[in-house]
């Protein structure tokens, strides 16, 4: 659903820049049967969504959409109970 969704948006900002498909193709690089089955399926690379994005949005967005958010504690008990975590363990053997 979210990949549909985020398609759904790419098209309407494109439309919004009244710019066609052909034309969004040629600006961002991205081969144009890889832009239509986007739009009609959601489907596409990372570097493909990047590139079209650079075109009808901006990338800082993204970036901000995806920048991880550092723990805000509000109180002693919540810095005391993450200090007394016990650290994640991972296997020694293949």
């Amino acid at each position: 659903k979210a990949a549909r969704k985020i398609a759904h948006n790419v098209r309407e900002r494109r439309l919004q820049l009244e710019l066609t498909q052909a034309g969004l193709a040629k600006r961002s690089g991205v081969p144009l049967p890889t832009l239509r089955k986007f739009e009609q399926q959601g489907t596409i690379s990372l570097e493909s969504f990047l590139k079209l994005y650079s075109v009808v949005g901006d990338l800082s967005d993204v970036i901000a959409a995806t920048t991880a958010e550092k723990n805000e504690f509000t109180s002693i008990n919540e810095v005391l109970e993450e200090s007394n975590r016990v650290p994640r363990q991972r296997g020694k053997r293949q």
